[in-house]
């Protein structure tokens, strides 16, 4: 499919000048009417390369209009769309880490929505990075990420734990006696996926009741290891992070109103250490779960949902409608997964709210689905 004003400058390509003048002022990338329920979205960039690509939510290969400098590419996309990319060249996949838009891995620079990554302070491995937010004129809002006038932030300090832990503690409420959400990747939980934020508004608006936080770190070179079913790490959640909450905040007794939450691999082990520790926790919110773990036996932790009896366990599961690339190893993809995930469970008879947003595997959209997941198995209505 053509971009009509692409169209337009291939038949007359001397008007390129005027052609980018006009889209320095108006923005990148060009969202063009197409149906009720998609737009023709075009993504440009000007400048020498011997290939350049849109990639990171979407991949896209761009294409060098003949004897000229610009490179374009347009798609239908669903009008509902909210995802994050950059442009890379000559095979580039690192991120970018500034948001100047040079190098080989740069933000669409036209494009003046931006998100910034910050890297985790003491890993060595998690840069700065920067991306490009798409934002499509029917994307759902995000009504709990940012903070509102009235509402009081909880506060957040450093525990004594190694890993690191970050506790949020709800403003102006005693932590005896509450529940406790146990979050991975705590710094771009806390940072990008604005989870304090959230729940600051949700507790306020009563749609939950107060619960303490504890963001996990885990770190980029380790991460894949402690994010894996059995681990010392899921021993380190159950055997030494609970009962220092218990013993230190008062909070997390009641292991039935305890949530653990994950995204992406970190999904996988939050269901992993629910389902074999469920008097730990009595709920779990899974965005995007990588069930497709192990890559040589794909779908280990789904199959385990069979062979285990049945607990009193609420789930939430999340995942986007463009997550369908083969996993690691050309097993099923995250979204095929997901799927089977929640059809495992709900077999075995398990409370679980399922989701699929449009969208990909990334913080722009699990940041605004993280609310969902908490009213589902920790709102004041949740069974």
């Amino acid at each position: 499919m053509q971009s009509p004003q692409i169209a337009a400058l291939l038949d007359e390509p001397a008007s390129l000048d005027e052609f980018w003048q006009r889209v320095t002022a108006d923005g990148t990338p060009l969202v063009e009417p197409w149906r009720d329920d998609s737009r023709l979205v075009t993504f440009l960039w000007r400048g020498p390369a011997r290939s350049t690509r849109v990639w990171w939510g979407l991949d896209v290969e761009l294409e060098q209009m003949p004897g000229t400098d610009l490179w374009y590419a347009t798609r239908v996309l669903p009008s509902d769309l909210r995802t994050i990319y950059c442009i890379a060249h000559d095979g580039e996949k690192g991120l970018p880490t500034d948001d100047r838009g040079r190098g080989r891995s740069h933000i669409d620079v036209l494009n003046p929505h931006r998100e910034f990554f910050p890297g985790e302070p003491g890993d060595p491995d998690d840069p700065d990075a920067w991306l490009s937010l798409l934002s499509l004129p029917d994307a759902p809002g995000e009504p709990w990420i940012e903070p509102r006038p009235g509402v009081p932030a909880g506060t957040i300090v450093d525990a004594p734990l190694s890993p690191p832990v970050a506790v949020y503690r709800p403003a102006g409420i005693p932590t005896e006696g509450l529940p406790v959400l146990v979050v991975f990747d705590g710094w771009i939980s806390r940072t990008v996926q604005r989870i304090p934020t959230i729940l600051d508004n949700l507790i306020a608006a009563g749609e939950i009741p107060p619960v303490v936080a504890l963001f996990v770190s885990n770190y980029a070179a380790t991460r894949d290891a402690e994010l894996t079913p059995g681990s010392e790490h899921a021993r380190f959640i159950t055997d030494e992070l609970l009962p220092w909450a218990r013993a230190e905040l008062g909070a997390g007794a009641d292991g039935r109103a305890n949530v653990i939450a994950g995204v992406s691999r970190g999904g996988l082990a939050a269901a992993g250490i629910a389902l074999r520790s469920p008097d730990c926790f009595g709920a779990v919110i899974a965005q995007s779960g990588s069930f497709w773990w192990p890559s040589d036996n794909s779908g280990a932790l789904i199959r385990e949902v069979d062979q285990r009896p049945p607990a009193d366990i609420r789930f939430y599961l999340d995942v986007g409608i463009r997550e369908t690339v083969s996993a690691p190893g050309g097993g099923p993809s995250q979204i095929d997964v997901n799927r089977s995930m929640r059809d495992a469970l709900r077999r075995r008879g398990y409370s679980v709210s399922y989701a699929e947003y449009t969208g990909g595997h990334d913080y722009v959209n699990w940041r605004r689905t993280f609310a969902d997941g908490l009213i589902a198995v920790a709102g004041v209505h949740a069974s």
